[in-house]
């Protein structure tokens, strides 16, 4: 029995405790939920909903938690029900119920966990877009992991999901960009705005080989050449890099196209309909103070050039026109003042900045060498990149390491810590299990134990403590996957792993034997064993995925 097929046994049990007593039944939820108790030894489940009952229909809590219980206690498969406090109702299966689970894992595979939690909902996530300036960084990388986790949270619960990449190609680092490629392949050093680093030379000496007539034009049009090119190769090798690192986008957005196509007055023209603009020194501003910004915002300079905001704003506008009731932005720790005149942007054009638009800020990463922070890469020169992340402890570990921690929390990456096949180093431990269920699989094979039709599949053997512990612990997991991505956290999905699954089937295996024993004979207790220990290797590998991380077979 799963905790959603519980919730809807005691809520079935509400249900005919309101006909018996003449309750009012409007005053019952459409769902309730069950909970682990924080001690186990106050049973398998918790329900609170006697609690919640009680002041809407005038009956002492006490009172209705015992003629739930009643009506509970007769149902299939639980086993008791104890009431604790004022109204808590503690709940116990029997192994049969508990044990059941197993065989709903397997048999749901790559499906257990999904839910249409969030079904309708129609996402636009965009992350990383690191400016095709340089490599992406450390911070983009954090995004990076935790952005593409967040996306397969959101589908994994039900949502549609739109991943973007806002490609920065017009404004004013491409032209520093530029004027540092020809400074580079003019061997003169890079101007003093400009970006160094052995990247840069590497991209100048590409371009002059693909345009060798660039080396005979003058500084302007040998420029423009650069601005093109190197733009087009240093963006080629962002999507490379990410694409190796697990990452692939639905939509890679050119700013340049809003430019092209009009949209940033598209945008100013809506805004001005909406009441919200007006003109002040010869530039155009938006009101933004009208839903709390801290000052006006210029969206067209009295020069005429449009400015970084208004940008902004046609890419939001244009997003909102292309069906997305949400638009989720992950920004690095350095844009914490973009959220207000953001959310003031989005009530202008008439929407709710608390449903349609959400703004997730991502705190700083440090990757530890010997104790101390690294501080240089060897071919960016000034920030450490996504490759030298993924050569110091490779993808599995980059990605676990990066979603493992709540994104408003700085972390520090040990390259020591991550590279150990330890326990101590939380993805190797994960991952063991992973590798461990499906040796367990392997050598079961081998010695003629098979897990065996469903229907001679005997749950009720599943009685050890420790082999509940593992049950409740599997039991979690939509929950988990449910409130991760509501809440946006990925990290609770490894927390889960570690805390929850890991452990509880470390100590599975050490008390439980899967496995017969020399000539021993295989009984229906080793296939009871095989089919939880294949449920965890489900739970397991399905976790890892959300996350972007392999479930190794063997390690």
């Amino acid at each position: 029995m799963t905790p959603a097929e519980l919730a809807s046994v005691v809520l079935a049990a509400a249900h005919a405790v309101f006909e018996q007593r003449g309750l009012d039944r409007a005053a019952l939820p459409a769902s309730t939920v069950v909970e682990r108790p924080r001690n186990p030894e106050h049973g398998d489940y918790a329900s609170t909903l006697a609690l919640q009952l009680s002041k809407k229909v005038g009956v002492p809590p006490r009172e209705l938690a015992t003629a739930l219980a009643d009506e509970l206690g007769r149902a299939a498969g639980v086993k008791s029900v104890e009431i604790a406090g004022p109204g808590f109702l503690n709940i116990r299966l029997d192994a049969a119920a508990a044990g059941q689970l197993a065989r709903v894992i397997v048999e749901a595979g790559a499906e257990y966990g999904r839910s249409d939690r969030l079904a309708g909902e129609k996402i636009n996530l965009e992350f990383v877009s690191a400016n095709p300036t340089g490599p992406v960084h450390i911070g983009g990388v954090r995004w990076a992991a935790v952005g593409d986790a967040l996306s397969r949270l959101l589908r994994a619960t039900g949502a549609d999901v739109g991943t973007e990449y806002y490609f920065n190609d017009a404004g004013s680092q491409i032209d520093r960009f530029a004027r540092s490629l020809l400074a580079a392949a003019k061997g003169e050093p890079a101007p003093e705005d400009g970006y160094g680093g052995a990247y840069i030379a590497e991209i100048a000496t590409e371009v002059q080989a693909r345009r060798p007539e660039v080396r005979s034009l003058d500084d302007d049009a040998a420029q423009e050449v650069f601005r093109v090119e190197g733009v087009a190769l240093m963006f080629d090798e962002i999507r490379s890099s990410l694409r190796d690192f697990g990452v692939e986008f639905d939509t890679y957005f050119n700013e340049k196209d809003l430019h092209d196509r009009g949209e940033l007055d598209l945008a100013l023209n809506r805004l001005r309909a909406q009441g919200h603009l007006y003109e002040s020194e010869g530039a155009t501003w938006l009101r933004t103070t009208d839903f709390g910004d801290d000052k006006d915002r210029v969206l067209r300079k009295s020069n005429g050039e449009w400015t970084y905001f208004a940008a902004d704003c046609a890419y939001y506008l244009d997003k909102r026109e292309r069906g997305f009731e949400r638009v989720v932005i992950m920004l690095g720790a350095d844009h914490h003042g973009y959220i207000g005149r953001m959310k003031a942007m989005a009530a202008c054009f008439g929407d709710d900045p608390e449903r349609n638009l959400e703004i997730l800020i991502g705190q700083l990463v440090n990757l530890l060498r010997d104790g101390a922070p690294m501080r240089m890469s060897k071919r960016a020169g000034t920030v450490i990149t996504l490759e030298d992340l993924v050569d110091a402890i490779g993808v599995d570990a980059s990605r676990y390491a990066l979603a493992r921690y709540s994104s408003d929390s700085p972390i520090d990456i040990d390259i020591e810590l991550w590279t150990r096949a330890t326990r101590d180093n939380p993805v190797y431990y994960v991952q063991y299990v992973a590798a461990r269920t499906a040796g367990v699989a392997r050598n079961a094979a081998e010695v003629g134990l098979v897990p065996g039709d469903a229907d001679a599949f005997r749950p009720e053997l599943l009685d050890h403590e420790k082999e509940n512990e593992l049950l409740k612990a599997l039991a979690e997991f939509p929950a988990v996957v449910a409130t991760a991505a509501e809440l946006r956290e990925p990290h609770r999905v490894a927390r889960y792993l570690e805390e929850s699954v890991a452990a509880s089937y470390h100590r599975f295996y050490d008390n439980c034997r899967v496995l017969p024993l020399g000539d021993e004979e295989v009984t229906d207790l080793h296939r009871a064993r095989l089919w939880l220990n294949n449920a965890t290797r489900t739970v397991i590998a399905n976790g890892l995925y959300l996350l972007g991380v392999t479930a190794p077979e063997r390690m």
